[in-house]
């Protein structure tokens, strides 16, 4: 176990240097969307996933969650990297579902 906090510090460095553009979300519930994003792409670094690869997988996922297992199988830590190189489709996803993706 490490005793100091440098990759939390290292990983949280371009949001801490760019905050002052951050002060113009427009809202505070701007502010709050910003710092979801930014927690999921940091979250997807950290876990060694591709961010724009995790984020397209994530919002094609999400609308077929329907349980509290779904949204934490969405999660970084549980997603597997070789389905996002796969290109696992969202047609094999929603068939999984039982949802129609047309």
């Amino acid at each position: 176990m490490r005793l100091d906090n440098n990759l939390a510090e290292n990983a949280i460095r371009p949001f801490v240097i760019g905050r002052k553009n951050w002060l113009f979300s427009g809202s505070p519930r701007g502010a709050t969307a910003s710092a979801a994003i930014y927690s999921l792409i940091e979250t997807a670094k950290a876990n060694k996933l591709e961010p724009y690869k995790y984020l397209r997988y994530l919002f094609e996922r999400l609308p077929y969650a329907n349980s509290e297992e779904d949204y934490k199988a969405l999660l970084p830590p549980y997603i597997d990297s070789k389905k996002l190189d796969k290109g696992w489709g969202l047609d094999a996803y929603a068939g999984r579902q039982g949802v129609s993706s047309s």
